[in-house]
């Protein structure tokens, strides 16, 4: 994130956090608010919305704080979200509906999902050279996830391993990195679909990985809103198949715009890979849809805009 920051002229200076009372962290952070003359502040975790949101109070700054994955919040006083945040961004409104269910005042929260570069993620972007560079054929099944427990990678590989009975020559392309990516490596080769499963590590050309999909799968088993990958992909009319759970189901809707199982179940996600290429034509006319969906609702600058709006309301109270 420094070097993305940096590449586009964007100030940035790290800081060790290490608690949500370190106190070391927090008298930089005053400092640092102060010295440059920051407006506003807007934090997206659990240490950084304590110690950014205790800065931002004693300084007197306005606190904009997302929240980003459906894991339940305590119920009752929650001082992140009474005390230490003037507004609530969800990553969609199942994430929303969490946050007023444990107590959150509703008129602080604002849903606003990340926004999809329609210029970078578009059909037409050519898959030729992600499929030389893997020697990849026909079906390959992708996901786009960091390797946590949350994302379901265990659970798509055995999905992977009942498909391969119908779809012997299928490959699945798994696209990130993380914590637990040695123990899915370690699974799929006691498995024996080392030779099937490509770990292509991060990686910042998504959209070309992308378009060497057949169908895009997202084996989610919580802790979603509405995943940035999942959308990518839909824009790029790429065939999807993802879990009910957290925000997905706010874009897939079953059978129309992609097609939705239970989380946990290897099984019901075997079919429906297994539908979605035993059945181009209604895959495509599904990512077709899906394609629309995202383009009227889910474009970058519409998220942007509504950021701006946030942002612009509370500076100016």
């Amino acid at each position: 994130m420094a070097r993305h920051a940096r590449a586009y002229g964007v100030a940035t200076i790290p800081l060790r956090m290490r608690a949500p009372y370190d106190v070391s962290a927090l008298v930089a952070l005053v400092g640092l608010i102060r010295r440059e003359a920051i407006h506003l502040v807007h934090t997206h975790s659990s240490i950084d919305s304590w110690l950014g949101g205790m800065a931002a109070r004693l300084t007197g700054r306005p606190v904009v704080r997302s929240r980003h994955v459906s894991v339940p919040v305590r119920n009752g006083w929650n001082p992140v979200y009474s005390l230490l945040a003037d507004r609530i961004l969800t990553s969609g409104q199942a994430v929303r509906r969490l946050l007023v269910r444990a107590g959150v005042r509703p008129g602080k929260i604002v849903s606003l999902p990340a926004g999809v570069d329609f210029d970078r993620f578009r059909p037409g972007v050519l898959p030729d050279r992600v499929r030389e560079e893997f020697q990849l054929a026909w079906p390959v099944l992708g996901s786009v996830a960091m390797f946590r427990g949350s994302k379901g990678h265990l659970d798509l590989l055995d999905a992977f391993a009942l498909v391969r009975f119908r779809f012997p020559q299928a490959k699945l392309l798994f696209v990130g990195d993380g914590g637990r990516r040695p123990m899915v490596e370690a699974v799929a080769r006691e498995r024996e679909l080392k030779d099937a499963v490509i770990f292509t590590g991060f990686r910042e050309d998504v959209a070309a990985l992308l378009s060497a999909m057949d169908v895009f799968v997202l084996a989610s088993t919580r802790t979603e809103g509405v995943p940035q990958s999942l959308v990518q992909a839909m824009a790029m009319k790429v065939p999807v198949v993802a879990t009910a759970t957290g925000g997905i189901p706010e874009v897939v809707e079953d059978g129309k715009t992609g097609l939705l199982v239970k989380p946990r179940d290897p099984h019901a996600l075997a079919s429906a890979l297994e539908a979605s290429l035993g059945n181009p034509d209604a895959a495509r006319e599904r990512a077709e849809r899906a394609r629309d969906l995202v383009s009227r609702h889910y474009s970058r600058d519409a998220a942007m805009d509504r950021l701006e709006v946030v942002y612009r309301s509370l500076l100016q109270r």
